[in-house]
């Protein structure tokens, strides 16, 4: 079985391992968020295609769910005592190294895509993992300061990390998304997919941000298999993350209903919701979207794999429709 998954960060990766537990045969390919890619030290930083590639390769720090295991913060700390920021982003040494290698090959001409596989050869994470684009894409976010009342647009990084989105956000951009293309490879994954999956990555800025590349969104409307998505919201909350604040500069409210009607019938077949929300089945299934209410918590793989097979489930209840 030929499997597509659009991937954001922590959501996008623990999904993905419960994928591979329950379905260890199936060939599947990851197309990864580079909207929250951000320049930092003179290096390219790509946190969502590092957290898939470190927490499918051993090398993710489980407790927080990003950066690498076992990290220390000489480097960091350094940088810090020249007065060189910024210092709200925590780059690990560890990390520091994988940032330094996928400077050095773009700086040398490769694409993102072919580096991406390049760092992927040394943590062989089971899957192709292929960014949405080798354009440069970044997410920002329009803001009003609240010491200063001044209205600004700040990288999605800057609201996320530095101000824990603690100030509503006003919109999202995906700044050059709109002249962006599908990297190589991208498009003939989803025409070749047995099943195209959502995992409850932020509906906005991960597998929106994705949907965003001109090509891609079109590719899987027009794909013919099952498209399934499991949602990021659960008792109209987020499980983790500010998926809420995201959905609201967008107009959209944060209920497991809404998301599902956000993405829309015409780009998915399924929707899972949790347990708790079952009361939204009947809506999502109003709205053209076969819907099903199974426990969507990740509590551990063995959680995961259990939602992974929901998903398939769920995939093949749409194809024999």
């Amino acid at each position: 079985m030929r499997i597509v998954v659009l991937a954001g960060g922590i959501g996008g990766a623990r999904f993905l391992r419960g994928l591979q537990q329950a379905s260890p045969d199936a060939d599947i390919t990851v197309i990864g968020n580079t909207g929250d890619d951000i320049h930092l030290f003179g290096l390219k930083v790509c946190p969502d295609l590092d957290t898939v590639m470190y927490t499918l390769g051993g090398g993710i720090n489980e407790e927080q769910g990003w950066g690498r295991t076992d990290e220390t913060f000489h480097l960091k700390e350094e940088l810090a005592a020249y007065g060189v920021g910024p210092e709200w982003f925590g780059l690990g040494d560890r990390d520091f190294a994988t940032h330094i290698v996928r400077t050095q090959m773009l700086s040398a001409g490769f694409p993102l895509s072919a580096v991406t596989e390049a760092l992927c050869d040394r943590w062989k994470p089971g899957v192709r993992l292929i960014p949405m684009s080798d354009d440069r894409v970044e997410t920002h976010v329009a803001v009003t300061l609240p010491d200063s009342g001044e209205r600004k647009v700040i990288h999605f990084q800057e609201y996320w990390v530095r101000l824990r989105a603690s100030v509503p956000a006003e919109a999202v951009v995906p700044v050059g998304a709109e002249q962006a293309k599908p990297a190589p490879g991208v498009l003939e994954a989803i025409a070749e997919a047995d099943v195209i999956l959502f995992p409850p990555s932020n509906p906005v800025v991960s597998v929106g941000t994705i949907l965003a590349v001109p090509g891609i969104r079109e590719a899987i409307a027009e794909a013919g298999v099952p498209v399934v998505g499991l949602s990021p919201i659960v008792g109209d909350a987020p499980v983790r993350g500010m998926a809420d604040k995201v959905l609201a500069a967008v107009g959209v409210e944060s209920t497991a209903a809404a998301v599902a009607e956000h993405y829309g019938s015409g780009l998915l077949d399924g929707w899972l919701v949790d347990t708790v929300d079952a009361s939204a089945v009947e809506r999502v299934e109003a709205a053209g979207i076969r819907c099903r209410a199974v426990p969507l918590m990740m509590s551990d793989l063995d959680a995961a794999a259990r939602m992974a097979v929901e998903a398939l489930t769920l995939a093949e209840e749409v194809r024999g429709a």
